[in-house]
């Protein structure tokens, strides 16, 4: 019998995607067998900011890198050695892919998963220097270590009820979260969100769900401005020519907060006059201006070691100009790297199934079918304040 006919979204070269047939997954290694892992039917995958950076030309990624790593997805066949997950499950794939046996996995820390990638820790679908895996961009994919990565829903029709929310579970809704989390939000906090992409989005509304009194969006485009205040924030327009301290001061009756949450990464721009003008490290700088002292500083937003298309020689090999003795003489806490998403999946999927939390309408999902995906990208590109959600298979109902 032959497999069925497979699909997906493949980088063609800075500012082009396509979407082209792609082998159909199989349960291998290389020249092994995998019989830890699942084959999916993919029901929802995203378009995510780090997408955007590869196919801006901003990575050194290769043509022809099958994208996607948010990845939502019914299982179609598993392997010998999967336990206890079955043929029909619908499950949510972590971002992250990691064995469960290394050292980093066995402490939590998936993101730097130590056996999933010969290069350096931590591996990713699709996405580059992670591994080398095929991307979930796709009408099928394979998930290796299954029984670890994978988390099942408890019910696969309330699955289908809230996909558009539970989509989210793969990677921005905890991205979001643990920049929270590690900034050090809690009950009564004020809070800084630098981006207000879906990420940022996400960490807004993560910053209310953990208790936030005030959360303060900044961006500079009108539309995502209004998306942040759709649900509660407070903005700041970051075109003004008006020092972010004094945008604060006018919210908080403060010139600094406690918790600031960077969800802009190496792309960032700068402010006022010279926001039409890359400057990588201005978050970075800002967090430290207007973070109180004591304060924590997370850091969801990507920075990468190779930036080809980067304004200066030392941005291209990730050296960005900070004014770190500022935030050591403030003894601000620093918190970098991927998300380890398994670490919060499980109970951000109970907060969307009671209906502690509306994620999806925070960050504004807009379905779309695999060939829209092309305009997708286009779109997020241009600044659309949504989130991009691909149904390969037109399962969601309208």
């Amino acid at each position: 019998m032959s497999s069925p006919s497979n699909r997906g979204v493949v980088f063609k070269g800075p500012g082009k995607v396509a979407i082209e047939n792609i082998a159909f997954p199989e349960l291998a290694l290389g020249n092994r067998k995998c019989h830890h892992g699942v084959i999916l039917k993919v029901i929802t995958t995203n378009i995510c900011g780090s997408d955007q950076h590869m196919v801006r030309g901003r990575t050194t990624a290769p043509e022809g890198l099958v994208l996607g790593h948010e990845i939502t997805g019914v299982i179609v066949e598993t392997g010998r050695d999967v336990e206890f997950l079955k043929v029909g499950d619908v499950c949510s794939v972590p971002f992250n892919i990691a064995c469960g046996r290394c050292r980093n996995c066995k402490s939590g820390l998936t993101g730097i998963c130590l056996n999933v990638n010969p290069a350096r820790p931590g591996a990713a679908y699709g996405y580059v220097d992670m591994g080398g895996w095929v991307g979930g961009q796709a009408e099928y994919v394979m998930v290796p270590y299954a029984d670890f990565n994978l988390l099942k829903f408890p019910d696969a029709d309330q699955a289908m009820e809230k996909i558009r929310d539970l989509t989210l579970l793969s990677d921005i809704f905890p991205t979001g979260f643990h920049g929270c989390v590690t900034a050090g939000v809690g009950p009564g906090s004020t809070v800084y969100i630098a981006g207000a992409g879906p990420v940022g989005l996400a960490a807004a509304a993560s910053a209310h769900l953990l208790g936030a009194a005030c959360v303060i969006v900044g961006d500079m485009i009108d539309d995502r401005l209004a998306q942040a205040r759709s649900f509660g924030c407070e903005t700041i327009d970051l075109k003004k020519d008006m020092p972010m301290e004094d945008q604060l001061e006018a919210i908080l009756n403060d010139r600094e907060v406690d918790c600031f949450v960077d969800c802009v990464g190496f792309e960032a721009h700068g402010c006022g006059c010279n926001h039409n003008h890359e400057a990588p490290a201005t978050v970075l700088n800002s967090a430290m201006q207007v973070t109180r002292a004591g304060g924590s500083i997370g850091i969801p937003g990507l920075y990468v070691t190779e930036d080809p298309g980067a304004v200066d020689d030392a941005a291209k090999v990730g050296a960005l100009s900070m004014r770190f003795g500022l935030g050591w003489a403030k003894s601000h806490s620093f918190h970098t790297g991927q998300c380890p998403v398994m670490k919060y999946h499980r109970n951000l999927m109970q907060a969307i199934l009671f209906e502690k939390i509306d994620i999806a309408k925070a960050v504004n999902v807009q379905m779309i079918n695999l060939d829209q995906a092309p305009k997708g990208y286009a779109d997020f590109d241009g600044g659309a304040a949504k989130k991009f959600v691909i149904d390969p298979h037109g399962s969601v109902a309208a």
